[in-house]
């Protein structure tokens, strides 16, 4: 999986993404990886991870990051850039989240073969996150 953690970007692919966030003036890079997943019932483990990297990018624009670390450096930078997130976008957010996450998501599959403990908290988290943070 090039994955060393079950946090939103403990990926390869996660990382990599957080990247284009450098370049990106709004919100619209991350509305395009959440609508790729959201109401999908079988979810690509690369979309997968980006979109849950991509919901955790709205957790930090909503000031509620569940991961801050030397991964997450342009994510706080955009988010500063991009503004607070709107409603509409914390929807996706959760929507795709939960896609993602499903029992028929191919990342599911993955993490299953693997101990996957530390996956579904971070998971949790940060939906509990984007959960609680109210009307944008």
């Amino acid at each position: 999986m090039g994955t060393w953690s079950g946090q939103p970007f403990g990926s390869d692919s996660a990382s990599d993404w957080a990247y284009d966030l450098a370049e990106a003036p709004d919100w619209s890079i991350v509305r395009e990886a959440l609508t790729t997943v959201a109401g999908e019932t079988e979810v690509d483990s690369d979309d997968a991870v980006i979109a849950i990297a991509a919901a955790e990018v709205v957790a930090h624009g909503l000031d509620r990051p569940t991961q801050t670390d030397a991964y997450t450096e342009s994510v706080a930078s955009f988010a500063q850039r991009a503004g607070r997130p709107d409603a509409d976008l914390v929807a996706l957010a959760l929507d795709a989240l939960t896609a993602a996450t499903s029992p028929d998501s191919e990342l599911t599959e993955l993490w299953e073969d693997e101990d996957p403990e530390e996956w579904v908290t971070a998971n949790a988290t940060l939906k509990q996150a984007l959960a609680s943070a109210g009307p944008a």
